[in-house]
C-alpha cells in the first residue's frame, strides 16, 4: 500500500510539471497538518521554489489549485497564510486506506535500502552481571534494530562483548586463588565478580598481585591452554547468564563478535595506517594527530608496549564489515561519553577513505539524583532485580483488578506488562535527554506508559469480544467516518508508516512511542463520544467496529517496534 503522502505528492508533481514545464520537479514536500482546520495535509512548495519559479508564493499556490489534475484523493485545496496549501482529503479516499490496513504492507521502495544496516549494541563486558546501565544501549538498540527491519532493510544486530583485556589476567588470578566452587556453580558471574572484587581489596594492600595479573594475561594472550579454558569459560557462562535476560527482554542478535574476535586484525590496522601515512610514532606509541579544525584529541592506537586500544579494535571492526557485508550504514548505539571517540574513529576513517554511512546514536546517562551508578559505590541495580520488581509491581494491579484469572495468565500478564513497562519508560524518553532513576517513576502504570497503551489495546479485543458475543462475527470491510473523532482517529492510524520513517531518519524510537500515545489518546475520545456497541444502525456498528479493530493493529505494530508485547485483556 503506497503512503497517502506519495500518493498526494504524485498528484501535486504532475501538476507542477504540466504548469512549470521548463523546470525539472523532483519531489514536493507534503505532511500532515498539527490542525484540522489547516486541512489533513499541507505543502509550502509555493514558499520554497518562489524564488526559482520568480514568482509570488500564492500567485504558485492559486496556479496549483486552478490546474489541479483529476484524482479520486483531494477533495479541495486552500491557499493560507503567505502560500501555504492545505489538503483536504476525501472520506471515501480515507476509508479505502483504513480497510487495507493489516491486509496489505506499506510501501518504502523510495528508502535507498540496499545493503546490510549493522547495528552495533548492548555489548556487556564479559564475568560482570548485567545492570541497568545497560538497559539504555540494549532497548534503543533493538527498537532501532525492529524499525530498520519494519521498513524493509536487511538489519544485522551485533552484539560487540567486552571479552578481552586486563581484566582477565585478574580474573584467572582470582579463580585460581579464592574461588568459592559451591558459589560458582550456583551463580557464575555473581562468583567472578566476587573474586575480580577480592583481587583488587588484597591488591591495594599487595601490589605484587598486579604483575602476577600481567603475567598470567600475557600466558592467556600467547594461547596458554589451561588460560584458554578458563577464558572461554568465563565467556560461556557469561553469555549463558545473558541470554536469560535478553530472553526475557524479547531481544536477540545475529551476531557476538567481541573483542577478541578481531585481536589478529589489528596488527594489519597499524600496517595500513602506517601505509597510509597516518600514523606517527610518538614517545615510542603509535599516535593519529588530526588537523586543528577537527578539534579532536590525538588518538593513541598503539602503546608503546606494542598493546593496542579501544581505537584500534574499532578499526579492525570497520575493516572486518566491509570485507564481509554488503554495508548500507553502520549505527553504533553507546552513552554519550564515547562521543569524542567515535569522532575520532570516524575521521580516522576518512582519511583511509572508508566512506560507508556511519552513525554514533548517542543516549543520556541514567543516573541516580546523586550522581551516576558505580560498582564501588554499591549502587548498581541489576537489570534482574529491576524487570523482577516491575512484574512484581504489575502482578499486584492485575491481582486486584482481575482477581478471578488463573495464576498462570495473571503471571503472564504481570510479565508482559512489567517488562513493558521498564522498557517504554526508557524509549518514550528523547534518547539523548539524561534519565533520573526513580523507582516510582520507571515502573509507573499511568498516564504515557506502556501499561496504559496495552490496557487501551486490551480495551479493543474486548469490544470486539463482546460484538462477537452479541451475535456480530463479520463485521466486513466497510467503512464510514461521520463523526469528526472517526476521521481524526483514521487520519491519525495513516501516519504510522511516515512516523517509522522519521523514528529511523534520527534514530529515535521516543517518536514512535509519541504516536502510538496520541493514537490510543484519540481513539478513547472516539471510544468514550460514540457508544459503539449501542449503535442501532448495523452498517455504522460494523464500521466502527472494524475502526476499533484497525486502531488494534496499528497500537501493536507500534509497541511491537518499541520491542513490547501485548495481552488481550488487563
Amino acid at each position: 500500500m503506497r503512503l497517502i503522502e506519495k500518493e498526494i505528492e504524485g498528484i501535486f508533481l504532475n501538476t507542477i510539471k504540466n504548469i512549470y514545464k521548463e523546470v525539472d520537479f523532483e519531489s514536493v514536500q507534503i505532511q500532515a497538518t498539527n490542525n484540522e482546520k489547516f486541512g489533513d495535509y499541507q505543502t509550502n512548495f509555493a514558499m520554497v521554489n518562489s524564488k526559482l519559479l520568480k514568482l509570488n508564493p500564492r500567485s504558485i499556490a492559486q496556479s496549483i489549485l486552478d490546474n489541479l489534475e483529476m484524482n479520486d484523493i483531494i477533495e479541495k485545496l486552500e491557499i493560507a497564510g503567505p502560500g501555504f496549501i492545505n489538503i483536504f482529503v476525501k472520506n471515501e479516499f480515507l476509508s479505502e486506506k483504513i480497510v487495507k490496513i493489516g491486509e496489505e504492507n506499506f510501501e518504502f521502495d523510495f528508502i535507498d535500502r540496499k545493503g546490510d544496516v549493522i547495528i552495533d549494541y548492548s555489548s556487556p563486558n564479559i564475568a560482570k552481571r548485567m545492570h541497568i546501565g545497560h538497559l539504555r544501549s540494549t532497548v534503543i538498540g533493538d527498537s532501532i534494530k525492529r524499525i530498520y527491519k519494519y521498513l524493509g532493510y536487511n538489519v544485522v544486530a551485533d552484539n560487540h562483548i567486552g571479552d578481552w583485556g586486563t581484566q582477565f589476567g585478574k580474573l584467572i588470578v582470582g579463580y585460581n586463588n579464592w574461588l568459592n566452587q559451591e558459589a560458582y556453580g550456583k551463580e557464575a558471574i555473581e562468583e567472578l565478580e566476587r573474586i575480580y572484587v577480592e583481587f583488587s581489596n588484597r591488591a591495594e594492600e599487595n601490589p605484587e598481585l598486579e604483575d602476577l595479573a600481567r603475567e598470567e594475561l600475557v600466558k592467556l594472550q600467547q594461547g596458554d591452554e589451561k588460560n584458554s579454558t578458563l577464558w572461554k569459560e568465563f565467556i560461556r557462562v557469561s553469555l549463558d547468564e545473558y541470554e536469560k535476560v535478553y530472553n526475557r527482554l524479547d531481544i536477540s542478535f545475529d551476531t557476538y563478535n567481541g573483542e577478541s574476535f578481531y585481536n589478529d586484525m589489528m596488527p594489519g590496522i597499524i600496517d595500513l595506517l602506517k601505509e597510509k601515512n597516518i600514523v606517527k610514532e610518538d614517545q615510542g606509541a603509535q599516535v593519529i594527530f588530526f588537523d586543528e579544525k577537527d578539534n579532536l584529541h590525538p588518538c593513541i592506537v598503539q602503546k608503546k608496549d606494542g598493546a593496542f586500544l579501544y581505537a584500534t579494535s574499532d578499526l579492525a571492526t570497520i575493516k572486518y564489515r566491509k570485507e564481509n557485508y554488503d554495508i548500507n550504514k553502520i549505527v553504533y548505539v553507546t552513552d554519550e561519553r564515547q562521543q569524542d571517540h567515535f569522532r575520532q574513529i570516524f575521521k580516522i576513517t576518512e582519511m583511509l577513505e572508508w566512506n560507508e554511512e556511519k552513525s554514533h546514536v548517542w543516549f543520556g546517562i541514567m543516573r541516580f539524583a546523586d550522581g551516576i551508578f558505580s560498582s564501588r559505590k554499591g549502587n548498581v541495580i541489576k537489570l534482574t532485580d529491576l524487570l523482577d520488581e516491575a512484574v512484581k509491581r504489575a502482578y499486584e494491579i492485575v491481582n486486584i483488578k482481575n482477581p478471578t484469572l488463573s495464576e498462570e495468565e495473571k503471571s503472564n500478564i504481570a510479565e508482559v506488562v512489567g517488562v513493558g513497562a521498564v522498557k517504554y519508560a526508557d524509549l518514550s524518553q528523547n534518547r539523548q535527554s539524561a534519565i533520573i532513576f526513580e523507582w516510582d517513576k520507571i515502573l509507573s502504570f499511568e498516564g504515557n506508559t506502556s501499561p496504559y497503551l496495552q490496557y487501551v489495546y486490551a480495551r479493543v479485543q474486548s469490544l470486539l469480544k463482546k460484538a462477537k458475543e452479541q451475535g456480530i462475527e463479520d463485521i466486513g470491510n466497510k467503512l464510514n467516518l461521520i463523526e469528526a473523532s472517526e476521521r481524526n482517529l483514521a487520519l491519525s492510524l495513516l501516519q504510522f508508516p511516515t512516523i517509522v520513517i522519521s523514528a529511523a531518519n534520527s534514530n529515535k524510537p521516543n517518536l514512535v512511542a509519541d504516536y502510538i500515545f496520541e493514537t490510543a489518546k484519540k481513539f478513547n475520545t472516539f471510544y468514550n463520544a460514540i457508544p459503539i456497541l449501542k449503535e442501532e444502525n448495523q452498517e455504522l456498528l460494523k464500521s466502527r467496529l472494524l475502526l476499533a479493530k484497525k486502531t488494534g493493529k496499528v497500537i501493536k505494530d507500534g509497541l511491537e517496534l518499541l520491542g513490547i508485547k501485548t495481552v488481550n485483556r488487563m
